[in-house]
């Protein structure tokens, strides 16, 4: 199987879980809160870590991917009534960190060069 397979895979499932986040989830706040950031499909495209960034403290991050935990079969039943596959892929939620990593080093990098203009 080609590389390119699993790579549109994921993509077309990145769209497909963030439209079912906005229309299908009845909890108005998960599609606020949430953002799907990517999506990894492993090569017999059997499983798909779903990456989502969570806007909130650490307890409402948690609390959200519990939800996200408990709906990922009926997110998966609806995966499967939009994409045309032979078996749809077991999904798993994952919290992305990247964006409050970049955040962090952002702040350190400010510090830095505000701390490299005292020299002078």
């Amino acid at each position: 199987m080609s590389k390119q397979r699993p790579q549109r895979v994921a993509e077309r499932i990145k769209e497909e879980v963030s439209d079912i986040l906005r229309l299908e989830i009845k909890d108005p706040g998960l599609y606020k809160m949430t953002s799907v950031t990517d999506v990894e499909v492993s090569r017999d495209l059997g499983y798909a870590k779903i990456y989502v960034s969570v806007f909130g403290d650490k307890n409402e991050q948690e609390n959200i991917l519990k939800l996200l935990s408990k709906a990922s079969g009926f997110i998966r039943s609806e995966l499967g009534k939009r994409i045309r596959l032979r078996h749809i892929p077991e999904v798993e939620f994952r919290l992305d960190r990247s964006l409050e990593y970049g955040a962090h080093i952002n702040k350190v990098l400010k510090t830095l060069n505000l701390g490299a203009g005292d020299d002078k």
